[in-house]
């Protein structure tokens, strides 16, 4: 998240700044193959995750609910690992950025587990 934005405690808030600043980060980064590739990947995982939320929220009941937020924190658990390929393969020039939109996830990934645990 950019350093100007407190971390914002409602989620489906929270999911929707996450995809906003993997958008951002994308757009940084240089245009190669790989990058291209690679920041597809993470735009449609880390969209996933908000949308999924919105999905649970709306849930037919406690067993969709459950299913989507699984689904929520599998795509976090994807979009950390696009983000880390995405960070470890580039110049050093935007990747603090990166760390934090990492950093998000890994921190997204948790709470859908624990949703998903209770």
């Amino acid at each position: 998240m950019t350093e100007k934005s407190p971390k914002v405690y409602n989620l489906e808030e929270r999911t929707y700044q996450f995809t906003k600043e993997v958008v951002h980060f994308c757009k940084k980064l240089p245009r190669t193959p790989s990058n291209l590739e690679y920041s597809k990947q993470v735009l449609r995982s880390a969209g996933s995750i908000g949308a999924n939320y919105i999905e649970a929220n709306e849930s037919l009941g406690q067993k969709d609910f459950k299913m989507r937020i699984k689904i929520c924190r599998k795509e976090a658990k994807e979009s950390a690992y696009w983000l880390r390929i995405l960070i470890e393969t580039n110049e050093s020039g935007s990747m603090e950025y990166g760390l934090k939109i990492f950093e998000e996830a890994i921190e997204l990934k948790k709470i859908f587990s624990s949703i998903a645990n209770k």
